[in-house]
């Protein structure tokens, strides 16, 4: 990037992208002496004209004009790739007090430092006003952000495609991707860091982006991914047991996710009431709140929004959303399962409070089918003799939906599931989930998940041990098998299945590596279940945007 003195505002060359591929292509500049007052640190006079465009936390995705946030990490201080992040053109350096004291060993830096307590704690604030990213003087994309355990990845694929099909130009920030109005960007963090958020939310207002959607996981308002954003609605699917190994308890849970749904971050909520935490977090919270019930209404008072008539049609669902004041919306969803009834109504219910007129909704509604959208690895279908599913189901409610979901009427099919659990992870889930696989398929194959630096075998033993006393206490009639690696396990489950069958391979979803002690190793439920029912002499389906 070459910095523009003349105008205050860095370009990246024409044709060139950043480094990240997250940022606008012009930035105004904005002066170090202001950052300074921003986070409380006087700029000596000689540094505080000194012209920021952009920030990082990364030395390795530094760009010319920077400001470089050296923080501490794991194993090594930020302070100690200062150099690199110079040589690529920082224009100035903050960190805390253990970072100042390794900037100052050697020779003097070519750069002003600002030294604060907590860095990471002004990243998010300082993101936003370098960027501008939701400046009022120049107003962004409306946001939409959704969080939860369950649902949040399909509930930002609907409310994309729900915009879209009501005209809008729309982006996306999630698991799997980032939309920009553009080409995807790959994803590798639910929510990126709060220097790319800010940097992605700049370059969705330079395109001309009308709205976008944000999946917001508990990681990234623990570790303040979303600090200085403000979403016009947030939203809540749902809270079920994951990510303890972060939180400890689910009260800590819960109060981490609800930290979104306050007026620093957001203008409006919609609350998914169907569980006790969606009831709570409706009562608590002080924003202005639209709740809705989809699944299991409940006690006490009537929900503003609440799904009628739920029928089946084809592999997903005819449903009927009806208001409080007796507006009632048509809606479709051809993804199976009673979840994504209630991610499409989430999806809508959110829609509807950011101020969209219910007959324009319909209309796309009508028109386009948005709630049908492909969602990589989330219920993907491969196949449908047998029946082939793909699932990122990796917890145990989230295990129990889907084979709820995939379960056929037949009296004759039987749904055999291939699944395991995360290494360094919640481990109090992996019993439970053997014991739900044992309880609701037929075939419960046990296999590797990402063990990471855990030993495979011995998180593999503790699914086992849920899933076969389960069995035994149960008196199940259900056959459990472990098999590894996970592309073998994959294969006996279709050697095993007739036409008649469903086959769910669940915990991995869209994920394309499998980590094992540190190496990643490719690997991708979907093509590796395509493979094997080819093998076999199964018809799989063309059109699944399964890259081989």
């Amino acid at each position: 990037m070459s910095q523009h003195h003349d105008p205050g505002t860095a370009d990246a060359p024409e044709g060139q992208a950043s480094k990240s591929g997250f940022r606008p292509t012009a930035v105004a500049a904005v002066e170090l002496g202001v950052i300074g007052q921003s986070v409380g640190v006087p700029v000596p006079r000689a540094s505080a004209s000194v012209q920021v465009t952009g920030i990082s936390l990364d030395s390795r995705s530094v760009e010319r004009g920077d400001l470089y946030v050296a923080l501490p990490g794991a194993e090594r201080h930020g302070a100690d790739f200062a150099a690199t992040a110079i040589g690529s053109g920082a224009a100035a350096v903050l960190t805390d007090d253990a970072g100042a004291r390794l900037l100052a060993v050697g020779s003097d830096l070519a750069v002003p430092v600002l030294v604060v307590a907590e860095p990471r704690s002004v990243v998010g604030r300082l993101s936003r006003l370098i960027y501008r990213s939701q400046d009022a003087d120049f107003p962004g994309p409306s946001m939409f952000g959704v969080t939860g355990t369950n649902g949040k990845t399909t509930t930002t694929y609907f409310i994309n495609a729900l915009l879209q099909a009501m005209g809008k130009k729309t982006g996306l920030i999630g698991t799997i991707e980032i939309l920009a109005g553009g080409d995807p960007i790959p994803s590798l963090l639910t929510t990126p860091e709060s220097t790319d958020v800010h940097a992605l939310l700049a370059l969705m207002r330079e395109r001309g982006l009308d709205a976008a959607s944000m999946e917001v996981s508990s990681h990234a308002v623990s570790f303040r991914r979303v600090d200085g954003v403000v979403f016009d609605v947030v939203g809540f699917t749902n809270l079920t047991q994951d990510h303890l190994d972060l939180h400890g308890t689910m009260e800590e849970y819960y109060r981490t996710k609800a930290q979104l749904f306050t007026p620093a971050r957001a203008r409006a909520a919609v609350v998914t009431v169907d569980d006790e935490w969606g009831r709570r977090l409706a009562a608590q919270t002080e924003l202005p709140v639209t709740t809705l019930a989809t699944l299991q209404p409940g006690s006490g008072p009537a929900a503003d929004w609440t799904v009628t008539a739920p029928k089946p049609r084809s592999l997903g669902t005819e449903f009927t959303l009806r208001g409080r004041n007796g507006t009632e919306l048509r809606v479709h969803t051809g993804l199976p399962g009673a979840f994504n009834v209630s991610n499409a109504a989430l999806a809508l219910t959110m829609v509807l409070a950011g101020g969209a007129d219910p007959a324009e909704v319909q209309a796309a509604l009508d028109a386009r089918d948005p709630f049908t959208v492909a969602v990589p690895g989330r219920m993907q279908l491969v196949a449908t003799r047998p029946a082939a599913v793909v699932d990122f189901a990796h917890n145990t409610d989230a295990l129990a939906r889907a084979l709820e979901a995939v379960r056929s009427p037949e009296p004759a099919s039987k749904v055999i599931v291939v699944f395991g659990a995360t290494g360094q992870r919640d481990q109090g889930k992996r019993p439970s989930m053997g014991a739900t696989a044992a309880r609701l398929a037929d075939v419960v194959i046990v296999s590797d998940d990402d063990p990471h630096d855990e030993d495979a075998a011995a998180i593999r033993a503790e699914v086992l041990v849920g899933a076969t006393d389960a069995k035994e206490a149960e008196q199940l009639d259900c056959k459990i098998m472990e098999v590894f690696p996970r592309d073998a396990a994959i294969r006996e489950a279709v050697n095993l299945a007739s036409p008649e069958d469903t086959i769910l391979v669940a915990g991995r979803g869209h994920e394309v590596w499998q980590e094992v002690k540190g190496v990643n190793l490719a690997l991708d439920d979907r093509v590796e279940l395509r493979n094997a029912l080819t093998a076999r002499g199964f018809t799989v389906l063309q059109d699944d945007g399964i890259e081989s």
